[in-house]
């Protein structure tokens, strides 16, 4: 149907036209041609290999780091494993040095008689470098002879008391046990952190204690060295040991500084390797998702294209095929597609937070009306209704302008949650701020403190002792009022808070409803657009009919007794228009004829409900029959039966109706709308409350800190008061009351506005751009 009247066509209104194109590509131009359109950023991918696994596709493989990540990760790995070796032969060289001098001790204690009696022993062996536990060769039974053994190592200090009460424990006491600590603490080859770790010495006897020996140093970590009983062989090994350290430190510096050496080469070409990296994967991606033709030849694929890019995609093509030689160009083609397209518009720094906040709550979907445009105004203004202060709004005003200037500088640094949230929204606070100037204007409030800037009260002082602080003694001596905003003499005054919340109240609703109307509106022009003759019908006229002859009537109500001055209750006007219609409204009366008005509103409103649950599902469901009623039957060949049953199908799938299901879906959303009307109604009323609460916390803060203070006469206090009141005005007014009108405002478009018109159940046009890359990272 045609529309009565349409609203012009901007790109952020409705998403761009889109369309499904194909491409057929060579296999030896692919990866430049992929690399082209990355560049240029205007195709969406569509995957074409979705039952295929990742690592079944064709380039799954092709991307790899190759020789250097392999020569770093070898490198890493030779010097962990030397400074382990290290680490374990610098432990075996203290334990040499250690426990050596456990043994010299106990030949330097060995009494004469012991000496006397070896003397042939140690002959025979080479004296003093014969083992000290040699077996007396005069014991002449065998199996009378004692066989003592030892382990030397090292176990952590931490361990060391728990070490020896198991050890003794384990051997019933059978075994000798000594233990001496380190000067510094050594690096554990095991886990490479520096431990204080003590020498010991475990003298045992039997191979059932060796056992139970080496299980427990296995349990607490001990590290076990093999350990000569002979004095030439101990030093022979140490001196073998301590040459083997001071080769691998040689070593281990020596690879060092080749790793050093690699990584500084890298460093200087990582950010580019990077980005390369980042490109040849994304283009590979790509690659995943195209299929090849029958011939094995060709990469084909589809995508999804705006129609104002399709030129320089062409462009692109022809550019890709040119570059890497190709005897064959790609094939671009428009397709025919029933699926919906992605959603796709033009923003800018400006515009694009605006947008954000819309598609928080839902993309809109393919050609719908996007909020986004109305939200530029409308979101900010309701804002400043609620936090309505020239003063605190020149604070976030500057605050805001920094953040603007400094833009290119921030643009490119890494910003911490809050700080890039903000920064991204910097557009957006700085229309809140200029709108809370205007309606700080407006409500005459600057930290609270109301001014004199467009000219007189209309009231003066009775007397000349009358105060400003109170109404008593006010005579209004003139008939113009204050030229723009709240009279200042309202402020301070006994008047001050029933006269705001009246007209806080009031405004709050008329707003309401305007935006409301506006959302109902805007559904016409959907409906229009999409060709829905029933949504004009059956949904647009009959909700704002509802809409305008009950909450639309009482705006009119609203301004009609500010215009007059009349003293009607409009409380009472409204309840009884419902509870008795045709009873006298008396003192009420705003204007003549106002009983006959209000019945005829309310048939209206009456007759708006069935309107909007009844017709609309019966008409779809005669429009239904009538298609069905439409199929005939007649003789058909095989072959032409074989094709119509396809179509029959494919046609059977967009005509699948259910009358239940419609009229059911039909009841809830009238339901949800009437009482929506209501409870949205409501909802506007919160502009009221927390413009109100802004305002009262402002006062308190300046009359019951900065003030109170400044009446003591002492500066201190004053510097105290002053400090109090700015952490407050900063902390509690442009912090908490700017987050909490902003989330209202969010609110109120996301429930009472956008809940009128809009889907919000597209899918965001997400193209193919290298440019996207970082983000994504």
């Amino acid at each position: 149907m045609a529309p009565f009247f349409s609203i012009p066509e901007m790109s952020l209104l409705r998403s761009e036209d889109m369309n499904l194109v194909q491409l057929i590509i060579p296999v030896e131009s692919a990866h430049g041609t992929i690399s082209y359109l990355g560049e240029l950023g205007l195709l969406q991918f569509e995957d074409l290999n979705l039952d295929k696994s990742p690592f079944q596709r064709t380039y799954a493989n092709q991307i790899k780091l190759g020789e250097l990540e392999a020569e770093l990760r070898e490198l890493d790995g030779n010097l962990e494993k030397l400074k382990r070796t290290h680490s374990e032969l610098t432990e075996y060289l203290l334990v040499l040095s250690k426990a050596s001098t456990f043994f010299e001790a106990a030949r330097n204690g060995a009494t004469s008689y012991q000496r006397e009696s070896s003397v042939s022993s140690m002959t025979r062996e080479g004296s003093m470098d014969s083992p000290l536990l040699l077996e007396q060769e005069m014991q002449t039974d065998p199996s009378k002879q004692i066989k003592l053994g030892f382990i030397a190592g090292l176990i952590a200090k931490t361990k060391a008391a728990s070490f020896e009460r198991i050890l003794f424990r384990a051997t019933r006491g059978n075994l000798f046990y000594k233990q001496l600590p380190l000067d510094e603490p050594v690096t554990d080859p095991a886990t490479g952190v520096k431990v204080e770790k003590l020498v010991f010495v475990c003298f045992y006897s039997g191979e059932r204690a060796r056992t139970k020996i080496t299980k427990i140093c296995e349990a607490f970590g001990a590290n076990r060295y093999s350990f000569p009983e002979e004095h030439g062989k101990r030093w022979q090994l140490k001196t073998e040991v301590a040459s083997r350290v001071t080769e691998i430190q040689s070593t281990i510096d020596a690879s060092i500084l080749e790793r050093d050496t690699v990584l500084s080469a890298v460093s200087y070409q990582l950010e580019q390797w990077t980005t390369l990296v980042q490109k040849e994967k994304a283009i590979y991606h790509t690659l995943n998702m195209l299929s090849f033709d029958v011939t094995k030849k060709c990469l084909v694929g589809e995508a999804w294209c705006p129609v104002a890019a399709k030129v320089k995609v062409q462009d692109a093509l022809r550019r890709a095929a040119s570059d890497s030689n190709s005897q064959v160009s790609t094939i671009f083609q428009v397709l025919h597609s029933e699926e919906l397209p992605p959603t796709y518009f033009k923003v800018n720094k400006f515009t694009e937070a605006f947008q954000q906040i819309v598609d928080a709550y839902g993309v809109p979907r393919y050609k719908e009306i996007n909020p986004g445009v109305f939200t530029i105004v409308t979101f900010p203004f309701l804002f400043a209704v609620m936090f309505g202060d020239w003063g605190h709004g020149i604070c976030i005003l500057l605050a805001t302008l920094w953040l603007v200037y400094n833009e290119k500088k921030f643009g490119t640094q890494k910003l911490g949650d809050i700080m890039d949230m903000t920064f991204g929204g910097r557009y957006v606070l700085l229309l809140m701020a200029i709108f809370s100037i205007y309606t700080g204007f407006i409500y005459n409030e600057f930290f609270s403190v109301p001014f004199h800037l467009f000219g007189d009260s209309a009231y003066r002082c009775r007397t000349p002792s009358c105060s400003d602080a109170t109404t008593v003694g006010l005579i209004k001596y003139r008939e113009e009022p204050y030229p723009f905003g709240v009279d200042p003499v309202w402020h301070g005054s006994r008047s001050e808070l029933p006269f705001l919340n009246s007209l806080k109240m009031k405004m709050s609703i008329i707003l309401g409803v305007i935006q409301m109307m506006l959302g109902i509106i805007l559904s016409y022009f959907n409906a229009t657009f999409f060709r829905s003759s029933l949504d004009v019908w059956f949904q647009f006229v009959p909700q704002i009919l509802f809409l305008g002859s009950l909450f639309g009537y009482l705006s009119v109500l609203i301004i009609l007794k500010w215009v007059t001055g009349s003293q009607a209750d409009l409380y009472h006007v409204m309840i009884y228009m419902f509870l008795s219609p045709t009873s006298d409204i008396g003192d009420n009366r705003l204007f003549k004829g106002q009983e006959r008005v209000q019945i005829i509103l309310l048939l209206i409103s009456f007759v708006a409900v069935p309107w909007m649950l009844l017709p609309k599902p019966l008409i779809l469901r005669k429009q239904h029959l009538e298609k069905l009623q439409g199929r005939g039957y007649g003789v058909l060949r095989s072959s032409d039966a074989d094709a119509l049953d396809i179509d029959l199908d494919h046609e059977h799938e967009h005509e699948e109706f259910e009358f239940s299901e419609a009229f059911v879906h039909q009841m809830i959303h009238t339901i949800e709308f009437v009482l929506g009307a209501v409870s949205n109604t409501a909802s506007y009323l919160r502009l009221w409350a927390l413009s109100l609460a802004h305002a009262e916390l402002s006062a308190v803060f300046y009359e019951r800190v900065l003030l109170l203070s400044w009446s003591y006469h002492n500066p201190i206090i004053l510097l105290v008061g002053f400090i109090v009141f700015l952490f407050a005005t900063i902390g509690v007014l442009l912090v908490m009351e700017t987050l909490s009108a902003f989330l209202h405002a969010l609110r109120l478009h996301w429930v009472e506005f956008q809940n009128k018109f809009y889907q919000g159940d597209g899918y965001q046009f997400s193209p193919f751009a290298f440019s996207s890359l970082e983000d994504i990272d």
